[in-house]
């Protein structure tokens, strides 16, 4: 390779890397998933030690899910993304490199942190505040090399899932930083700057959000690319898609409230959070049917393609549980479903359904591009992967769904004389037949993802330098 070729070069190896650990942490975060998933069904596996009981190993789970499976497939699919687009290299190797490591340090600290209790007792911010600060500076690494990149650009115009990672970055760091405001007593402790009720406001602005940009705006980023580019399809409307932009980020930001109904939250607030909920479900449905229709004239490609039929399947999840958000943030619904596992079922209605199986299907399509392979090491393990991650995602949300409406039902009861018709201990054991349905949806979808480590394993073997190479080389 000549000097010139080397400069206009694509960086591909950041995305390698990130892609590999992709399918590492998401072993390792469902593992743990379906560990703690184990636990609610044979208490005995809390081994009665306090570093491996379920309260402390379930925000570990959510956090190596989120952070650690969900952010490399969006480092990996963006860094991939904006470089295919704007055709250039990233706008500067060593920075990309240091957010690659960077990340990784951040998720081993919360892998010993989070086990030895040192937690904010935030969802999803539990690291405490010296973690924080270094995410804080890992992610402005993150921005620098992203927008840098789109500056540098060789194209007139900026593709529009560009658009999407670019405020999934920036709202992102926004949500990051005024939520873990705080004051630090030592390294492994601090006190939020806020308290009582505007500290759960602040918290659920950031949690709904981080699931609005983190795990929605992030990812539609990714279907808006590799949708088409393995449909082999143009964006069914581009114009759509910039309505779709922008009424998510305009919408997206007010809906945290809703879930702190019936608390000490002012009930306009409530309220608010509520409308705007049911308003979100206009540009969530936009986007979902601008991803079906991409397969206009492509949909016989399913029959033979399980990489398309994950990203199909993933827009369809994702509809599904765009539907059910805005109903369950409707007062009357909520006082059934708060508290129960029918929000657990519909968060992995997500979190299975439409993140992971979106980032899969991405990752199936970007892996062999990268280390120059024509396909994946086997397709049929991609369709075997297909109908175990379908088929556990089913059983899990629909025995959560049963759970929820169980115990809600069974909590509401009252007798005659006032008083409560089932006790909690009544409730819990109604539960335990979902719980078992629910280990056994995870155990499946754990499954699918050995069988991608296998096949990345296998295709990463087959590689050659000199492929590795030409994969580099600018199109």
């Amino acid at each position: 390779m000549n000097t010139r070729s080397t400069e206009q070069a694509y960086n591909y190896k950041v995305v390698r890397q990130f892609a590999i650990m992709t399918v590492v942490w998401g072993v390792v975060g469902m593992a743990m998933g379906v560990l703690i998933a184990s636990q609610l069904v044979w208490p005995q596996l809390n081994l009665d030690l306090p570093w491996t009981s379920f309260g402390r190993l379930r925000p570990l789970h959510t956090s190596l899910v989120i952070f650690a499976f969900g952010g490399c497939a969006l480092f990996a699919t963006s860094y991939y993304t904006v470089q295919r687009t704007c055709q250039t290299r990233l706008f500067s190797d060593s920075l990309a490199a240091f957010t690659f490591w960077g990340w990784q340090a951040l998720i081993v600290t919360m892998m010993i942190t989070l086990p030895l209790g040192y937690t904010t007792t935030k969802e999803y911010a539990e690291i405490e505040f010296t973690g924080a600060v270094w995410m804080a500076i890992v992610w402005v690494a993150y921005a620098v090399v992203f927008f840098g990149t789109l500056m540098k650009r060789k194209t007139s115009h900026i593709y529009v899932g560009n658009w999407f990672f670019a405020a999934f970055i920036l709202v992102t760091a926004m949500l990051h930083i005024v939520n873990h405001l705080a004051i630090p007593v030592d390294w492994f402790k601090s006190y939020p700057v806020y308290s009582g009720a505007t500290d759960a406001m602040v918290q659920w602005w950031y949690g709904h959000n981080a699931v609005g940009f983190f795990l929605t705006t992030g990812f539609l980023g990714m279907m808006y690319y590799f949708v088409p580019k393995q449909a082999g399809r143009p964006v069914y409307s581009y114009r759509l898609s910039i309505v779709h932009f922008w009424a998510l980020i305009t919408l997206y930001i007010w809906a945290g409230p809703h879930h702190l109904h019936y608390t000490a939250l002012p009930d306009w607030a409530q309220s608010l959070g509520m409308v705007m909920s049911l308003i979100l479900l206009a540009p969530s449905w936009g986007g979902m049917i601008n991803g079906m229709m991409t397969l206009s004239g492509a949909w016989h490609k399913l029959r033979t393609d399980p990489i398309l039929r994950f990203l199909v399947v993933s827009l369809a999840f994702y509809g599904m549980s765009t539907f059910e958000g805005p109903m369950m943030a409707i007062k009357t619904v909520n006082a059934l479903s708060h508290y129960t596992d029918w929000t657990i079922g519909h968060v992995h209605a997500g979190a299975l359904g439409w993140v992971a199986m979106i980032s899969i299907g991405s990752l199936y399509h970007l892996i062999p591009k990268v280390f120059g392979r024509e396909q994946m090491h086997s397709i049929g393990l991609i369709n075997a992967h297909f109908w175990l991650a379908t088929i556990g995602t089913v059983l899990y949300i629909a025995s959560m769904w049963v759970n929820g409406i169980t115990q809600g039902l069974m909590w509401r009861a009252v007798n005659a004389d006032g008083t409560l018709t089932y006790s909690f201990v009544e409730a819990l054991q109604a539960s335990h037949p979902g719980f078992v349905v629910r280990m056994s949806g995870g155990m499946m979808f754990l499954g699918g993802m050995l069988l991608m480590a296998w096949n990345t394993w296998m295709t990463v073997r087959q590689a050659r330098p000199e492929a590795l190479r030409v994969a580099e080389r600018m199109a």
